[in-house]
């Protein structure tokens, strides 16, 4: 299985001064690593926790249909299914009709259910479907929540007071208390 960003936020969730503000930074020395480590806060926030924050593209795909006849999205939340389609050895593609799957956006992790039998069994053997989706809160900042936004701003902070390079072999790093409590309602609970 393969996840596939197709197109990235076209904002960030926090923006530079909101950050500067939070730090109360009046100079603009340091905006350029500020940026950047918004962008890495929002990145960390993504992968940790399987989420979208600003609206981006995906696609999912995968080498076979499960025999369930369904497909749950590793990314949340999502918006819509722009597409579901079978690839071939080719490099043709052919898209399923939308009346044979229904879409369940409200559930975490969304999923995709086929309405009738299995889609034929595709000439391509790896990543013979895709499912492509838009994911995230919206559009705007303001639409992530609030708890999120500011445990961005404070892990932010946290990078930017503490510049001491990373060992990798040294094992997970510590993320701040703070930001871990804002976070934990964001978590994806498996049972």
């Amino acid at each position: 299985m393969a996840l596939v960003l197709t197109a990235a936020p076209a904002a960030e969730p926090i923006s530079l001064a909101e950050v500067k503000a939070h730090l109360r930074i009046d100079a603009n020395d340091e905006d350029a690593l500020l940026t950047a480590l918004i962008a890495a806060a929002r990145m960390f926030v993504e992968r940790t926790f399987g989420i979208a924050l600003i609206t981006q593209g995906w696609s999912y795909f995968f080498d076979f249909w499960p025999q369930a006849g369904c497909i749950t999205l590793p990314i949340r939340p999502v918006r819509a299914v722009a597409a579901v389609k079978v690839h071939d050895s080719a490099g043709g593609s052919v898209a399923l009709d939308t009346a044979s799957y229904a879409v369940d956006v409200l559930s975490e992790p969304a999923r995709l259910v086929l309405k009738g039998a299995l889609p034929p069994a595709p000439s391509r053997e790896l990543n013979a479907f895709e499912v492509a989706f838009t994911g995230g809160y919206g559009d705007e900042a303001d639409d992530v929540p609030a708890p999120i936004r500011h445990a961005l701003k404070l892990l932010v902070a946290h990078w930017f007071e503490r510049r001491d390079p990373v060992v990798l072999e040294s094992g997970a790093q510590e993320v701040p208390t703070m930001v871990a409590a804002l976070l934990s309602p964001y978590r994806r609970v498996r049972l």
